[in-house]
C-alpha cells in the first residue's frame, strides 16, 4: 500500500486514486473509520468498528468497477428476547459501478459500501434461531428462566373454545 492510500484510509473512507490506478486494476483491503455506517441514534443496532472491505477496483471503459466483499460487525438487541449480542452483516458479492471521465481524479466508494451493508442488515436480528423470546404475560426471558404465569390457553377468555374439543 502506498503512502497516499494509507493517508486516505486513515481519513475513514475508501477513496480510489483513479488517475493512478493500474490498467489491470488493484486490490483494496482495509477498514473504514467507525463512523462510516451512520445509523443515527439507533438503540437496537450499533456498529462495532468500521466497514471491512476486500475489493478489486478497475477501470472498465468509462466506469470504475469495484467487486469483492464488505462486512460490518454489529452489536444488536435481539428482537425476540431483548438480549444484546454481536453479529456481522456481510455482502460477499459486492459490486459497484460508477461512471468516470477524464476529469475524475479521486472517487470515494464509502457511500456505496455503506449502502451494501445497510441492505445486508438483518430486519429482525435474533441472538439465535432457537431463541424462545419473552413470555407475553410476565415478560420472563424463556431462554434463561421458567415462566411463572399461567400456561398459554389457560386464559379464562378462551375457556369456552377449549370446551368445544
Amino acid at each position: 500500500m502506498s503512502g497516499q492510500e494509507a493517508e486516505l484510509e486513515t481519513q475513514g473512507h475508501l477513496t480510489v486514486d483513479v488517475a493512478r490506478l493500474d490498467k489491470g486494476g488493484e486490490w483494496y483491503e482495509g477498514e473504514t473509520g467507525p463512523d462510516a455506517l451512520d445509523l443515527g441514534d439507533s438503540e437496537f443496532v450499533e456498529p462495532v468498528g468500521g466497514i471491512v472491505y476486500a475489493l478489486k477496483v478497475e477501470i472498465a471503459g468509462t466506469e470504475l468497477l469495484a467487486r469483492g466483499e464488505v462486512r460490518q460487525r454489529l452489536r444488536c438487541v435481539c428482537s425476540r428476547c431483548a438480549a444484546t449480542f454481536e453479529t456481522e452483516a456481510v455482502d460477499t458479492e459486492f459490486v459497484c459501478s460508477v461512471e468516470i471521465n477524464a476529469l475524475t481524479d479521486f472517487l470515494d466508494l464509502t457511500g456505496e459500501m455503506r449502502e451494501a451493508i445497510m441492505l445486508a442488515l438483518p430486519g429482525y436480528p435474533v441472538c439465535s434461531e432457537a431463541c424462545r423470546g419473552l413470555c407475553l404475560a410476565c415478560g420472563a426471558n424463556l431462554n434463561t428462566a421458567v415462566c411463572s404465569c399461567r400456561k398459554k390457553g389457560e386464559n379464562g377468555r378462551w375457556a369456552a373454545l377449549g370446551a368445544l374439543e
